[in-house]
């Protein structure tokens, strides 16, 4: 079967790769939309460590079940799922205290496992959720729930605790920023606001729900101080991970605010720190999310209370290769770009 294989930095090819093969607990789906995300794109440049070449990339995908193994429900066959990519081995002293993200045994497809950018992968059942049928777009909805349920995990860390937040601010709109933004918004938070250098991802963010978005964090800073009594904002979520966003975020912060740290782009930077401790302020970091994060995420989108806004085409796997190389020229005004190998995708 064709599947679009990653063999080291910027060195990306459509290959002829084994299918794989269903197992007991396991199904096979046919991938009908997979995402192409933020922290692949910086896969691809080489930069993460936790992918290996040669690999088939793609964890946010969505397809149709072709295949079930022994104990799985033979009805799935011809449904289409949304597929949680995070397994954890459920039996650790992490995962019994509710923490299964941070499992250490934990995997993902499209890490250790092939993942979505290929004709088939394969996926244990536990993992996908059936769509409801009629789900008009169903395969990109499902897609969706990866990256929304990071966006849950994110508001579920900023928002623990007894203190309210009234002002927040995500930095980034992006796939993951969007995300972030529309998890903050359903949750509750009444004032949710975007900083976006890009103007059409402002726009979008407006869109979605943001209550404002400004060009810059030194922008959304003067808009702040004037709507919190010169505070600033009671909580920050960081969706792009550059050092100039991460410094942003903790300078947005009220002294006793929190910034929750989910964008991967730069491993390492220096912040100034006697800011944050005289500031009493909180810096927390969030990896991925838990089952319940992702049911949450999958329920808002099958409700169409959450989504990208206009769904893009879904592009065939050979032009896989291509869009990874536009993808690592910056933003643009497309938030998400889809892939399939199926026919007619």
């Amino acid at each position: 079967m064709k599947a679009v294989v990653w063999n080291g930095p910027e060195k990306m090819a459509i290959e002829e790769v084994p299918e794989p093969r269903v197992e007991a607990g396991t199904l096979v789906v046919r991938p009908d939309a997979a995402g192409i995300c933020g922290s692949e794109v910086e896969g691809y440049l080489g930069k993460m460590g936790n992918r290996t070449p040669p690999l088939v990339m793609g964890h946010e995908f969505a397809g149709t079940v072709v295949e079930v193994g022994e104990g799985v429900d033979e009805g799935l066959v011809g449904r289409v799922v949304a597929v949680n990519p995070l397994a954890s081995d459920e039996t650790c002293r992490l995962c019994r205290a509710g923490l299964t993200n941070l499992c250490p045994a934990r995997t993902l497809i499209g890490i250790h496992h092939p993942g979505g950018f290929a004709e088939k992968v394969r996926v244990p059942a536990r993992n996908a959720y059936p769509l409801p049928e009629g789900l008009a777009d169903a395969a990109r909805v499902g897609a969706l729930a990866e990256p929304l349920a990071n966006g849950v995990h994110v508001v579920r860390l900023g928002t623990a605790g007894e203190e309210p937040v009234e002002h927040a601010v995500v930095i980034g709109a992006g796939t993951i920023g969007l995300m972030c933004l529309q998890a903050a918004v359903l949750s509750g938070i009444p004032n949710v606001y975007a900083v976006e250098p890009h103007a059409a991802r402002r726009e979008a963010a407006i869109g979605l729900g943001a209550h404002a978005a400004y060009a810059s964090s030194e922008e959304a800073w003067e808009a702040l101080r004037g709507i919190s009594d010169g505070l600033g904002a009671d909580l920050v979520l960081d969706a792009v991970g550059a050092t100039a966003t991460r410094r942003g975020a903790i300078g947005l912060l009220r002294p006793g605010g929190r910034a929750v740290m989910v964008g991967l782009h730069d491993d390492e930077t220096s912040l100034g720190f006697h800011g944050v401790v005289r500031g009493q302020i909180r810096v927390q970091g969030s990896y991925a999310y838990t089952a319940e994060d992702y049911e949450e995420a999958l329920g808002w989108l099958v409700e169409g209370q959450a989504g990208i806004g206009a769904l893009p085409p879904v592009l065939p796997l050979e032009e896989g290769p291509s869009a990874f190389k536009d993808l690592v020229r910056g933003p643009s005004a497309q938030i998400k770009v889809f892939l399939s190998g199926a026919s007619g995708a």
